[in-house]
């Protein structure tokens, strides 16, 4: 894919919580070395370089509203005519005005992250009480101004029993899309435990039995064999239509300092927008190009009969195996 569908930018590591499953082990203050106002302003016209449809720009972190340039830098983008999304951490920060000002920027949607079906198991994953509250009322406000609102969350053990009680939130908050991550064990979140593959391939059938009652689109991150579950799960002979991102392939994220990974959760550094063109470093990377060759794939992912559609988590599998060709471990899948 020459041009990906997602470029998200780290814009900062700076964040007030400190949630369990961290993959930017966030700090309390913005590091010294972040892109600057004026570099963020040039990564945002190489993001125009690459052509019509463009990407789709989300202004990640840490926490963005600890950037204090960050709606300068949206009303920057948006005039460059790029769709932008932002993922603020629901902190105090996180207000009517500053929903407003976010709106009136053409932001195009927020991702809110909910990872309890209840205020107690929120908070106590999020490590901040009143949490959920905030992400309620975010939710709430952001529809009342014709502001897209995506639901992130994180699957874990903790949160597993959780899903189907935060799948009705979804609906309740009437969220446009639910973005279901599988933990990949970096960061905080390698100290959280995972679920089995078994428990993953059943959540991913529930996944697509659930999402087809539903009005939000559902996709996954970090589970591509959602692909061949839908597959398996649908009476009819075409091919499902459903989302999961794929490490390199149609997604590129950019660090805090600048440098270019093919996600965020496979860290291999392929560059640094501050001396290399993002353009060239995603269509020609190394890294880049072997991650979209299913044939540089090692053991079961390697000869898998969907490798092409799916190809497992890249991340995973180098967060496991310390390379990113070897067999996704959350995989349960077996060819007959």
């Amino acid at each position: 894919m020459e041009t990906p569908l997602v470029v998200t930018w780290e814009c900062t590591q700076a964040c007030g919580l400190t949630c369990d499953h961290c993959r930017a082990d966030a700090q309390p203050d913005r590091h010294a070395d972040e892109l600057t106002t004026a570099e963020g302003k040039q990564l945002i016209d190489t993001v125009t370089d690459f052509g019509s449809p463009s990407p789709i720009l989300v202004f990640s972190g840490g926490d963005p509203l600890e950037r204090p340039d960050l709606f300068e830098l949206l009303e920057y983008a948006h005039t460059a005519g790029l769709r932008t999304a932002v993922a603020p951490a629901p902190t105090e920060r996180l207000k009517r005005d500053v929903l407003e000002r976010l709106a009136d920027t053409g932001v195009h949607q927020i991702a809110l992250s909910l990872d309890g079906a209840t205020a107690k198991r929120h908070d106590e994953f999020r490590g901040e009480s009143g949490s959920f509250a905030t992400v309620k009322r975010a939710a709430e406000y952001a529809n009342s101004i014709d502001l897209r609102v995506q639901i992130n969350t994180t699957v874990t053990q903790r949160t597993l029993n959780d899903l189907p009680g935060i799948a009705d939130l979804v609906a309740d908050f009437d969220a446009v899309m639910w973005e279901v991550f599988f933990l990949v064990p970096i960061g905080r979140g390698a100290d959280l435990e995972q679920i089995s593959p078994l428990e993953a391939e059943r959540t991913l059938e529930w996944l697509y039995r659930r999402q087809k009652e539903e009005d939000f689109r559902l996709i996954t991150v970090e589970a591509p064999h959602y692909r061949r579950v839908a597959q398996a799960c649908t009476d009819s002979d075409e091919r499902p239509k459903v989302g999961s991102t794929g490490d390199g392939n149609g997604f590129v994220f950019i660090g805090h300092t600048g440098d270019i990974f093919p996600s965020g959760f496979l860290l291999i550094p392929a560059g640094n927008v501050r001396t290399e063109n993002l353009v060239e470093v995603y269509q020609e990377g190394a890294i880049f190009q072997f991650l979209r060759k299913p044939n540089t794939f090692t053991g079961r992912c390697g000869e898998c009969q969907y490798r092409s559609e799916c190809g497992g988590s890249r991340a995973r599998a180098y967060a496991a195996c310390g390379s990113p060709f070897a067999s996704d471990p959350l995989c349960i899948y077996t060819e007959q």
